[in-house]
């Protein structure tokens, strides 16, 4: 039996705990192509639900605890924002035109972003508007000594237990929604975000 989805786009399952929080809610999400996995770079599950809770917060639709416990903490029929500005997927690919690759030559993420918004799927990364995101806990720590910052720092190994609810999550989700396993990225892959962050999520 697959995943049951109640009216509110919330999971009734024993193994997914509810703490929807609606200040990361960011509008209708009417097509869902993909999954976005992520690591948040904090040490516990509550820390993110915590900072869940600010009008401004950011966040994704389900968060891993340390053993493996899963919380929904947005509706799947919910934009959050938990992407940021996409990369070329040509460039991923193989497969970008000279007119793409003379406009990558320059280093504008800004501008990269728009141009991949601007495209239809799956030409294109799935991107907040039509993808879930799951977030994983696991620290991220910078190395001793020498200048820290977000690109120099390493994100703690996924667990075991962490990979087995990861697993279990994105089967039951890829087969409720119909997503191609081709279209289930690490948030590196996508957006511009430290390598190793969920280098280590395996579904």
């Amino acid at each position: 039996m697959h995943l049951l989805i109640d009216l509110d786009g919330m999971v009734v399952d024993r193994r997914v705990t509810k703490a929807r929080s609606k200040s990361i809610e960011r509008g209708k999400l009417k097509t869902i192509n993909g999954i976005i996995v992520h690591q948040t770079g904090g040490a516990t599950a509550q820390s993110s639900i915590d900072s869940y809770k600010k009008p401004s917060a950011n966040g994704a639709h389900f968060l891993i605890d340390i053993d493996g416990r899963i919380y929904q903490t947005a509706s799947i029929y919910q934009q959050t924002w938990h992407v940021g500005k996409l990369k070329s997927r040509c460039i991923w690919e193989k497969r970008c035109t000279p007119i793409e690759l003379k406009q990558l030559q320059h280093f504008r993420p800004s501008g990269e972003n728009k141009r991949e918004m601007a495209k239809d799927f799956p030409n294109r990364f799935p991107s907040n508007q039509d993808s879930i995101g799951i977030e994983i806990v696991g620290e991220a720590t910078s190395p001793a000594g020498g200048k820290v910052n977000e690109q120099n720092q390493v994100y703690r190994t996924v667990n075991k237990d962490q990979n087995t609810s990861l697993q279990w999550l994105v089967s039951e989700l890829s087969a409720l929604l119909e997503i191609q396993t081709s279209e289930i990225f690490r948030h590196p892959d996508v957006s511009r975000k430290n390598p190793t962050e969920a280098s280590t999520a395996k579904w």
